[in-house]
């Protein structure tokens, strides 16, 4: 092979390496414009909960009513917003009194404090579909840093589907009644639909 082919070669291997390397950040700018914008956080998510229990089984449920709003940032996914409220008078179990219990004085204090709400302060993106979301939690009149990860589900024109995953630790906001025989750590497992407003 002479100078001119091996320097060709070269060329050519190194723009193949480059393209490479860039691909999958040229995909995420992709997704990410396609997706860039304002949500309203529908009322077909499910934000669901689970408190286990020493020995098995434990309480499980989700919370009916919700609101919330979130904004992906075009550019800069770190620039993204949530806003997002719970009212834990809205909490199914299937039992009707554990519901009574759970939003009683002695957990939620519904009736003093009718919402729960977070706040994002930061995000950050783990890969091609992920993000990890830090905010502040108030619950019970108490505010705390917590962390949830994000990970794309679906998406199209209008509409954009996340599976969310979190762990709150309920002592933090004065509801670790129960413990040790339940956790401390309220396990959150969500389907956030958000529909472009």
């Amino acid at each position: 092979m002479n100078s001119a082919q091996t320097f060709i070669s070269t060329i050519l291997k190194a723009a193949v390496a480059l393209l490479v390397a860039i691909a999958p950040a040229l995909a995420n700018a992709d997704t990410l414009s396609e997706v860039a914008g304002r949500y309203r956080i529908d009322t077909s998510s499910r934000i669901g909960f689970m408190v286990a229990q020493i020995g098995g089984g434990g309480i499980s449920g989700d919370f009916k009513k919700f609101s919330g709003v979130f904004a992906l940032n075009n550019s800069d996914i770190s620039r993204s917003t949530i806003e997002f409220t719970l009212f834990p008078e809205s909490v199914s179990t299937g039992q009707a009194r554990i519901e009574s219990f759970l939003r009683s004085d002695a957990v939620f204090d519904s009736q003093n404090f009718p919402t729960v709400t977070f706040k994002s302060t930061q995000i950050t993106q783990t890969g091609p579909s992920t993000a990890a979301v830090d905010g502040i939690l108030t619950a019970r009149g108490k505010s705390s840093p917590a962390n949830f990860q994000a990970t794309l589900s679906t998406h199209d024109k209008n509409a954009i589907v996340f599976h969310v995953e979190g762990k709150i630790m309920r002592s933090r906001y004065g509801m670790d009644v129960g413990t040790p025989i339940y956790s401390n750590v309220v396990q959150f497992d969500m389907t956030i639909h958000g529909q472009r407003s």
